[in-house]
């Protein structure tokens, strides 16, 4: 019989199968990610002109007001963006979770078409129906809460609904991955003791679906804060967020070192507000 492997070495063999199973993983993301993010991180620091600070590309975003606009505008779209994103979200994957399984599989099957489709290509279905006589302009006119010519188009609120129609799938998905496992049995036992179907809602479904609406939430923010496509072919010039302003330096004027700084104060701002947002939510809800 052969003789049993001793304690060391059948940890020196686990250690490596584990790095043989994480090896293609991790090669992946160090030259997929890492790399191109420390190559920004090292561009950002590099000064346009000997004798300066390392420092100087981020003192110039500060001291712009032109830019801490366009910062804080992507920040306040990007929270409106996700709060009206979990609004929506929520009942809508609340119903698909309860309703029989025809009508929850048509509603989560419209919720996912979109996805099958070009970004791009929605968001000029956007612009058509938000701009001048499109259906959005006729329905306002229609509630008598403007003109026929009027148009959503390059304003905050025509960003918010095209971001919305595009990261509302992500939102669902999470949240009805956590009230799928919510046993249907809480809710009729909340009923059974006299509570109604609101009340319950509040405060037997909402409390135990906050990891998917967190998870939502941190999904939808990090999308919608990064995000250039839409916003900008919805905004234009005359609303620019921080993706648009990083893609204009580094293209127009080809600035890579100010657009670097730029990526990385973005980047350090997400990093900043999920970690301890995931931090606190971990340590409440587990």
């Amino acid at each position: 019989m052969p003789h049993s492997l001793r304690p060391a070495e059948r940890g020196a063999g686990a250690f490596g199968e584990s790095i043989l199973l994480i090896g293609p993983g991790a090669a992946l993301l160090i030259g997929a990610f890492l790399f191109p993010v420390g190559q920004i991180l090292v561009l950002s620091i590099v000064p346009p002109e000997e004798g300066l600070s390392i420092w100087t590309n981020f003192a110039r975003f500060f001291e712009d007001d032109y830019y801490l606009r366009v910062a804080w505008r992507t920040f306040r779209l990007s929270v409106i963006i996700t709060l009206v994103t979990a609004m929506i979200g929520f009942p809508l994957a609340y119903v698909v979770a309860r309703t029989p399984r025809v009508v929850g599989y048509t509603l989560l099957l419209l919720t996912v078409l979109p996805l099958m489709t070009s970004v791009v290509v929605r968001t000029f279905g956007w612009i058509i129906a938000l701009g001048r006589g499109g259906p959005v302009a006729d329905l306002l006119s229609l509630a008598g809460l403007g003109a026929r010519d009027a148009t959503l188009l390059h304003t905050e609120t025509g960003i918010v609904i095209a971001m919305v129609q595009v990261l509302l799938p992500f939102m669902t998905l999470t949240t009805l991955g956590v009230i799928s496992t919510i046993h249907p049995h809480l809710e009729e036992a909340s009923r059974t003791m006299g509570a109604g179907f609101y009340r319950t809602l509040r405060h037997v479904v909402l409390p135990l679906s906050v990891p998917g609406l967190v998870s939502g939430s941190l999904l939808v923010f990090a999308l919608s804060i990064s995000s250039f496509v839409t916003p900008n072919l919805v905004g234009g010039v005359r609303l620019p967020v921080m993706a648009g302003a990083i893609y204009q330096q580094a293209t127009s004027t080809l600035d890579w070192n100010f657009a670097a700084a730029q990526s990385t104060l973005l980047l350090a701002a997400v990093l900043g507000l999920l970690i301890p947002y995931l931090a606190l939510t971990r340590r409440r809800h587990g």
